[in-house]
């Protein structure tokens, strides 16, 4: 199940969620500023971070900016305790299931959050060149330029 931590003023987090709904990707919504974060959550969203806590935490918010804190300092204690009081302070919107993380939305790389059966069928990945989704798809697109041809 696909976690995705918003703020409803953030215009990102409204494309993520757009596109999770389009997609008919089903995700469970946390408003960082409508729920009080737990330890759970930080750790949740830790996992497959590549740096820690610089993957999530936005060096361009006030917050930060106004704390003057040094990450690399601080215990995983204190900054998750941080981070629980001062929840702004996270990038938005973030995306996590049981094998990824993302921050911020990318239309790209979402993509990820698409479960890899359906990717395989949508995306035709290791089929063989005569399957019926690619013939399907050489008819439509000749269809199309007939039609626009006249």
């Amino acid at each position: 199940m696909i976690t995705l931590y918003t703020s409803s003023s953030c215009s990102s987090c409204r494309k993520a969620k757009r596109w999770l709904d389009e997609n008919r990707i089903a995700y469970k919504e946390k408003n960082i500023v409508g729920i009080r974060l737990t330890r759970d959550d930080i750790i949740n969203m830790l996992k497959f971070t590549e740096n820690g806590f610089e993957d999530i935490i936005s060096t361009r918010s006030k917050i930060f900016k106004d704390s003057n804190m040094d990450t690399e300092e601080m215990r995983f204690g204190e900054l998750a305790d941080f981070i629980i009081d001062n929840p702004t302070i996270l990038k938005r919107p973030i995306i996590v299931n049981d094998k990824i993380m993302q921050t911020g939305y990318n239309e790209d790389e979402i993509r990820a959050f698409i479960p890899a059966r359906l990717r395989q069928t949508v995306f035709c990945e290791n089929c063989a060149e005569n399957c019926e989704y690619k013939n399907s798809l050489r008819e439509c697109m000749s269809t199309m330029k007939k039609a626009g041809a006249h």
